[in-house]
């Protein structure tokens, strides 16, 4: 098969994290061609999605994670696959992405559903599942925000689109930060921001399930560093191996439907104690430390569902 990858950089990529990488390193072992593309470079032309990008080769070289061909313009439509692997920020050049690949379906798959990926980002579709959650409240308005830390008194505060742990806040019962920390998000960004009763359990770690299909693959927990709330890895939280208990697999079976219909074929669930906290759609990450840790082709896993589509 032809496949596409929109996605950072590719030069930059970690190869024993990065899961773009690993997602195309087993595309590549199962015989499919690689073609590579930054989402800067993808345009609408005259009833045609194109894209400027290489032609690649993936390897598991330090400093040199690909072999990139001579830059070309390509007919997405040509295509069997393209990947939407670009990082948040969840903007509107990221939104813009996902209205022009909307226009590739009946001719290319595009993975995951750029439709619902624009309408699922991943701090809000747990609101459909509130008996999942924990306590949680989206606004702008200080006043509403307060309220809802007078109720529950220990929160964290966070950019409704952000990734990466980036601008997470712990506010305890005493601290005193909350209309500072408003006036800082606001004062740059007209969006929203999203709090939640902070859930102690976090302290041992905050675990990411991997579902495959709609279907749980396995799990990492991710523990946060000494003094650290936050426990992604970017934020220096730490892989560990761990197991799906039985509310991570109820929470999953309660999920896992949607996904499948709307066509989430990669999705990674951030799952504390025993909350769902946030539903990754846009670029998820773990398929590496979850290969490590369970011995288990989490690709191969991916690319055997995509290619049961086609």
């Amino acid at each position: 098969m032809k496949i596409a990858f929109q996605m950072d950089p590719v030069m930059g990529v970690d190869i024993n994290a990065d899961s773009s990488f690993r997602l195309a390193e087993e595309a590549q072992a199962r015989g499919h061609e690689l073609f590579f593309y930054t989402p800067d470079h993808l345009a609408y032309q005259e009833g045609h999605v194109t894209a400027r990008g290489h032609d690649m080769i993936v390897q598991r070289v330090e400093g040199v994670p690909a072999v990139l061909g001579p830059e070309r313009e390509v007919d997405l439509g040509a295509f069997d696959v393209v990947w939407l692997r670009q990082d948040p920020p969840f903007d509107m050049h990221y939104i813009t992405s996902t209205h022009l690949l909307d226009r590739l379906k009946g001719q290319t798959l595009v993975v995951n559903d750029p439709f619902w990926v624009r309408n699922y980002p991943e701090k809000l579709l747990v609101l459909d599942f509130p008996d999942l959650t924990p306590p949680t409240a989206i606004a702008r308005d200080l006043a509403t925000i307060k309220a809802f830390k007078e109720k529950h008194g220990d929160i964290i505060l966070k950019p409704l689109y952000g990734n990466g742990g980036a601008g997470v806040f712990r506010l305890d019962h005493g601290d005193r930060n909350l209309t500072a920390l408003h006036e800082l998000f606001t004062g740059f960004s007209r969006e929203p921001l999203i709090v939640q009763k902070f859930l102690p359990d976090v302290s041992n770690g905050d675990k990411r399930i991997i579902l495959v299909d709609g279907e749980a693959v396995g799990a990492i927990n991710r523990v946060p560093a000494a003094g650290e709330t936050r426990s992604n890895m970017h934020a220096g939280g730490r892989p560990e191996k761990v197991g799906l208990t039985e509310r991570d697999l109820e929470i999953c079976a309660a999920i896992g439907p949607l996904l499948r219909e709307k066509g989430q074929v990669f999705v990674g669930i951030d799952v504390i104690g025993d909350y769902l906290t946030e539903i990754n759609v846009t670029s998820p990450t773990g398929i590496q430390e979850l290969e490590r840790f369970d011995g288990v082709n989490i690709a191969e896993k991916i690319w055997q569902a995509i290619e049961a589509k086609l």
